[in-house]
């Protein structure tokens, strides 16, 4: 394999792997704030006992996507040199942005959250809980508005020709609402609600099922349950509005999405299927003309195809988007289904009778994992043959001194190492569940501390 494959795979797999973990500090970050709210208005110390238990899972996720996404940021200046001079300003901006806006405001509440438990009054600590929250949320706004920057630039021109040219925003607010930041950044946000809540679920769930922590699973679930209720049928909504946006700025991705070549014929829309790339041709279950119904509300406008661009301006991979994408589109509409159910038994007060549901909800987890990964190996394939939409060709982005040895090599080592950072967090993650909550971390120990203090004022310096 060559430089460009080889360096591709590299960046896929760091992303892949590094995508874990954000989602689930967002999702679970949400769920905290929901526990704590919870404690804080209810005075029920079940409510705390599960937010000082999950704080513990979500320093573990936190602290291996910190560690794993620092390593893309080299990976632009070993593999992707001429990718970083020609963007340095856009994505520099919104890295910098990142850290002063973000970064800061999570970190700056960390150790508070962690370590502030019976040390800062329960509001104060809701508040830091509340601040380490919305620092994820931010953090992923710069980082998506810098990857949407590069689907649909705006906000910028170019400087210089040829190899000394460069992208120089003229306009910041322009570049961080381009086209397509606000869909995705909302899609981005309810994938990672969905992340959090079904881990949520799926640990709960094997605790009702072995009958351990009952009560404060029961609590558990169905606080998860309603942000996966709410968060999977909002995403219903910023799915088809993203893709909306996606047949107006990049229509041969979406092409690619749906198997759709023939410009001057209505589109159908797949359920499943298998794309034939030299014949053209998809086999599978469809709605027929719904493509064209979804995207222009009726049944007669055709819809740009792949055949309406150069060879070389289109995906390759076709198959594989229409695939990934479809896997995205069907795990999207089981959540949903899962969710409504679930909803539809706790309006019965039926919710925790059948073991089959919770166990289906145990082994749950693995769905917006897999949807938030298989979402993205479709919008960034989509994108191809541009790592800038329209400006620059992915082969034109690579360092020039790099070789293909050096990349192979490179690449194999981080699949090592992740390969050993993947079993560590599974295994951690394992021992944390196995425990439980603490029957100990029911009662705030600062009452305690004060009758002591007051039963033997000697010891009292």
């Amino acid at each position: 394999m060559d430089v460009e494959i080889l360096s591709r795979i590299q960046f896929a797999l760091t992303v892949s792997f590094h995508y874990i973990y954000p989602p689930l500090s967002i999702g679970l970050g949400l769920i905290m704030v929901l526990m704590e709210g919870l404690y804080l208005w209810t005075k029920n110390l079940e409510y705390h006992r599960l937010a000082k238990f999950w704080t513990k899972i979500f320093a573990l996720t936190f602290g291996i996507g910190v560690a794993t996404g620092i390593i893309m940021e080299f990976e632009f200046g070993t593999n992707w040199a001429t990718y970083s001079k020609y963007v340095g300003d856009i994505f520099g901006s919104a890295l910098a942005a990142e850290g002063i806006f973000a970064f800061a405001l999570e970190s700056g509440f960390l150790g508070i959250l962690l370590f502030g438990w019976n040390r800062v009054k329960p509001v104060v600590h809701f508040i830091a809980t509340l601040g380490v929250w919305l620092g994820s949320m931010f953090s992923a706004v710069w980082i998506v508005v810098a990857n949407s920057w590069q689907q649909t630039p705006a906000g910028y021109h170019i400087v210089g020709e040829g190899m000394e040219a460069r992208a120089e925003i003229t306009d910041f607010w322009a570049m961080v609402f381009n086209p397509s930041s606000v869909d995705r950044l909302s899609h981005v946000w309810i994938g990672a609600f969905l992340a959090g809540a079904f881990l949520v679920l799926s640990v709960h769930a094997y605790y009702l099922l072995k009958g351990r922590h009952i009560e404060v699973s029961k609590k558990a679930f169905k606080i998860a349950l309603s942000v996966a209720l709410v968060a999977s049928l909002a995403q219903l909504f910023t799915g088809h509005h993203s893709a909306d946006g996606v047949a107006e700025n990049q229509p041969a991705k979406l092409a690619a999405m749906e198997g759709h070549f023939d410009s001057l014929s209505v589109a159908d829309m797949y359920i499943m299927g298998w794309v034939d790339k030299e014949s053209q041709e998809v086999t599978g279950i469809k709605v027929p003309k719904g493509l064209t119904f979804l995207l222009h509300q009726d049944f007669e406008t055709p819809v740009k195809g792949l055949n309406a661009f150069p060879v070389d301006e289109r995906p390759t991979a076709i198959n594989a988007i229409f695939q990934f994408y479809h896997i995205m589109v069907a795990i999207g509409m089981m959540l949903i289904a899962l969710s409504l159910y679930g909803a539809f038994l706790w309006w019965r007060g039926k919710l925790f009778d059948k073991r089959w549901l919770l166990m289906v909800f145990a082994f749950s987890v693995i769905l917006p994992q897999i949807a938030n990964q298989v979402g993205w190996f479709a919008a960034e394939m989509g994108r191809q043959p541009w790592v800038v939409y329209g400006l620059l060709r992915t082969s034109d982005a690579l360092s020039k001194a790099v070789t293909a040895d050096q990349v192979l090599f490179s690449l194999i080592l981080f699949t090592v190492v992740y390969a050993f950072l993947f079993t560590l967090f599974i295994y951690l993650l394992n021992k944390k569940i196995k425990h439980g909550p603490e029957e100990g971390e029911l009662i705030d120990q600062r009452p305690r501390q004060k009758e002591i203090a007051n039963a033997f004022p000697t010891l009292n310096p």
